[in-house]
């Protein structure tokens, strides 16, 4: 039976270790609540992706920090700026992934979206658990996102290992994806950030 801990220092550890033996583990964000473990665990990423019933769709990654993003991506000056703007915050920049990063995180492609939350304690279990984790929402593929830890046990029940509760989520809404691979940049989803911010640092966008 999935373990559902109340969110504290302790169950903080107790999760990443979780990620670090290769677990799955769900969370609250500032978005909605994500799913995650560790991206550079080929296996793990493999169990996620059937826990969700995935298609084959890149899997986003969140950070601890802009320096663990550029571990797994190729950080170019428009996107540490949009980054230095948002971050941490409910945007996702679509950027070159590094080869680093295995396949099966984003299906081959050469691309990958990284974030940092605004939450601390989502913060903090990143970095303890190494300071990347995958972020994708913590539900079943098509249906809308758990924005609670009751909302995730109803979606994945035991194919998680630990979840955290933490309440509901606060903005409930998942992040904004943009895409800066391309000029001029795309909107990939429009969330929590709009079109009309992203033009004020970024100049025009599709």
């Amino acid at each position: 039976m999935v373990r559902v801990i109340p969110l504290s220092r302790e169950s903080l550890r107790i999760a990443a270790e979780v990620v670090r033996r290769g677990g799955l583990v769900a969370y609250p964000t500032d978005t909605v609540y994500g799913l995650g473990c560790d991206p550079f665990n080929p296996k793990a990423v493999e169990r996620l992706i059937r826990a969700k019933g995935r298609e084959k769709k890149p899997l986003p990654v969140l950070v601890d920090g802009l320096s663990s993003a550029e571990r797994i991506a190729a950080i170019s000056p428009k996107a540490k700026g949009l980054a230095q703007r948002f971050w941490p915050g409910p945007l996702t920049i679509v950027v070159p992934r590094k080869p680093s990063l295995p396949n099966i995180v984003t299906f081959g492609e050469p691309t990958v979206g990284v974030r940092v939350p605004n939450l601390s304690d989502t913060i903090e279990l990143i970095k303890l658990s190494g300071g990347v984790l995958i972020g994708t929402s913590a539900n079943k593929s098509g249906a809308p996102p758990s924005r609670s830890a009751d909302g995730v046990v109803k979606e994945l029940g035991n194919e998680v290992d630990v979840i955290l509760d933490g309440g509901p989520s606060p903005i409930g809404v998942p992040s904004t994806v943009v895409d800066l691979s391309q000029e001029p940049p795309r909107i990939l989803r429009e969330g929590a950030i709009s079109r009309r911010d992203l033009e004020k640092v970024l100049g025009r966008v599709l």
